[in-house]
């Protein structure tokens, strides 16, 4: 894959996941403003850890993929962006373009 568009393509997806990430932050602060203003009585006291918990796993898978991207963005400054780290194999331009943080081969992953 040409360095070029490697690049925009990881800067892309990682503005994408940043935009995410503040919306992510900004319905987390609504979600707990709203629940603190709420009277909420004893059996819907759940609700809002659930949610405080869901906002936390989403918040920790986009923190993840920002860190696949700066690695990949590592790779590409290397030279080595676009081959497997496990077999050293040239991974596809298809699946680097469907995500630029790839990191193995389709049959590599499991």
């Amino acid at each position: 894959m040409d360095p070029t568009h490697a690049h925009e393509l990881i800067e892309g997806e990682r503005e994408r996941i940043k935009e995410l990430l503040t919306y992510s932050a900004a319905e987390r602060a609504a979600d707990l403003e709203a629940a603190a203003d709420a009277r909420i009585s004893v059996s819907d006291s759940a609700t809002p850890l659930a949610q405080e918990l869901l906002d936390d796993a989403v918040a920790e898978q986009l923190s993840a993929r920002l860190a696949a991207l700066d690695r990949a963005s590592e790779r590409l400054r290397a030279g080595t962006y676009g081959v497997s780290l496990r077999s050293g194999r040239p991974i596809p331009d298809e699946r680097l373009e469907a995500d630029p943080a790839a990191e193995l081969l389709v049959d590599e992953v499991g």
